[in-house]
């Protein structure tokens, strides 16, 4: 089944839907209807959506699924929020400090205590 238009083809207005019928006895029901808040997501968007459920909001696993960074799905995720209307907590600068990272990392599980310390002496002389 294709996605409901939100956009007239023609003039690039707004669609709103007015007409609904029923498959099996054929009802028709005239109205004036609003899509769904999820109508409007981009097909990138709601894949994003279906894997945030399919790992039930699991972000490590998110990182694993799709490869991509903790920030990278933070910063999906508020764009997500954004795009459905709802309050959002501001994002995090694209550029993490990279002490903040391995923190993070620690955290997440990645990194063992020890591999922290010493990555971030590293870290501390090279600066």
């Amino acid at each position: 089944m294709r996605k409901v238009l939100e956009h007239c083809p023609s003039c690039g207005g707004k669609l709103e839907i007015t007409r609904l019928n029923c498959t099996d006895c054929e009802t028709i029901i005239l109205g004036r209807y609003a899509p769904c808040p999820f109508c409007s997501l981009t097909p990138e968007s709601v894949s994003f959506l279906e894997s945030f459920i399919r790992c039930r909001g699991n972000v490590k696993e998110m990182e694993r699924e799709l490869g991509i960074s903790y920030w990278t799905i933070r910063r999906k995720i508020d764009e997500l929020i954004a795009a459905l209307g709802l309050e959002a907590a501001p994002a995090p600068p694209e550029d993490t400090p990279p002490a903040l990272d391995i923190l993070e990392r620690v955290n997440r599980g990645e990194l063992s205590a020890a591999e922290a310390s010493r990555l971030l002496t590293e870290l501390r002389a090279a600066s």
